[in-house]
């Protein structure tokens, strides 16, 4: 399997505060990888420098077998990596349309271009359609995102970040603060987007069990800072102690 993403050794400091040790992880082609544990084990940590916002204290980060670290996530989703950022909050008063117009945008390399002129460029209104249809969105593309649902909101931030083109994703919880139903929901329309626009990768920080185990081809868990385990959902569901040591700590993130 073609090797997507990946950290070698990292660790990350904060004066004596140690918040990743000797963290090693790797996505393949064609892997759903969730990263798990409790509150404090570091997953915010990792994602942040999986995605260029922070920049390790040592160790490499890599993707597609070049040194990452520090770059940006705008710089990184140019090349192929992006992460759902939650943009409904950043920018609530924007429809539908314009959120994901935003990213097609960004990558398109018109990031100038007033909304009023993007109505214009067909290219862009094309794809904005496209991948409104995708997540079931194409109905909403007039509404305001602050109104949509909690479940809808949560699909707009994931196609806002699907709009990018990537190779690799990352998602942080997409599906937090939506009932059940729709958290099923919302990963079978992001599985099928995946596949649809062929991307190779993803990484899912998640606390739910479920959705983890239905839906990851691999599990990493992190606990203080380090790697406690990395197997598949079969060898990390039957493993008692493990699942207590990830689900059972209540620490400050």
């Amino acid at each position: 399997m073609t090797l997507l993403l990946e950290t070698r050794d990292v660790s990350k400091s904060y004066g004596t505060f140690s918040a990743l040790e000797g963290v090693s992880m790797a996505v393949h082609q064609g892997e759903l990888v969730s990263v798990v544990g409790p509150n404090g084990a570091g997953k915010t940590t990792l994602l942040n420098l999986l995605t260029g916002l922070l920049e390790p204290t040592s160790g490499e980060v890599l993707f597609m077998g070049k040194n990452i670290a520090g770059f940006g996530p705008v710089t990184l989703a140019d090349q192929g990596l992006a992460r759902a950022f939650q943009l409904i909050q950043i920018f609530p008063r924007l429809t539908v349309w314009e959120t994901i117009a935003a990213a097609v945008v960004s990558r398109q390399k018109k990031r100038w271009v007033l909304f009023a002129r993007l109505a214009a460029d067909r290219e862009i209104g094309a794809r904005v359609r496209e991948v409104a249809e995708i997540f079931g969105l194409a109905r909403r593309l007039d509404t305001i995102a602050a109104t949509l649902s909690q479940g809808e909101k949560k699909l707009l931030d994931v196609a806002s970040a699907f709009a990018l083109d990537p190779q690799v994703i990352l998602l942080d919880e997409p599906t937090s603060g939506v009932s059940t139903a729709d958290k099923h929901l919302i990963m079978k329309t992001l599985i099928t987007a995946a596949e649809r626009v062929r991307v190779k990768g993803i990484v899912l920080v998640e606390h739910d069990m479920d959705l983890v185990a239905a839906y990851s081809t691999r599990i990493i868990a992190l606990s203080e800072g380090r790697v406690l385990a990395d197997l598949p959902p079969g060898e990390f569901f039957s493993d008692r102690d493990l699942i207590e040591t990830v689900i059972g700590k209540r620490r400050g993130h």
